[in-house]
């Protein structure tokens, strides 16, 4: 995780976890999430290629440029926009995948609830800044 300063100034909420479990939690979630878009991509049903990925990537890019927006650019409500559009594609690509292999679709879910935890800590840093 990115900090600097600015981050370090701010008043976060009372239950963010201390920096070092934010590398351990996205490792792992990178992991369910390239396990489950592979299970997708590998299924008959999608492979060689399927519309159902572009929403996949649709999240990941989300996903990317939240760190830029929220600490390159310091802009936390911006970077709160972007994760609420970040859980509605990512609640899509779970429904999409479940309709491809369930399993998919369930690698997902810790992802779908750190973001919750994410959108609370973001949600936390505006409101008390």
């Amino acid at each position: 995780m990115i900090q600097d300063n600015w981050y370090k100034k701010l008043k976060k909420a009372p239950w963010t976890p201390p920096p070092y479990v934010f590398g351990i939690v996205w490792t792992i979630l990178y992991i369910l999430m390239a396990i489950s878009v592979y299970i997708v991509w590998t299924d008959k049903k999608c492979y060689p290629y399927c519309k159902e990925l572009n929403i996949f990537f649709l999240q990941l890019f989300l996903n990317i440029i939240w760190t830029t927006i929220f600490f390159k650019f310091k802009m936390p409500f911006l970077a709160f926009i972007d994760i609420i559009l970040l859980l509605l594609v990512v609640g899509n690509t779970y429904k999409k995948f479940y309709q491809i292999n369930k399993l998919s679709a369930y690698l997902l879910i810790p992802y779908l609830l750190w973001l919750l935890v994410a959108f609370t800590l973001n949600g936390y840093i505006i409101v008390m800044n």
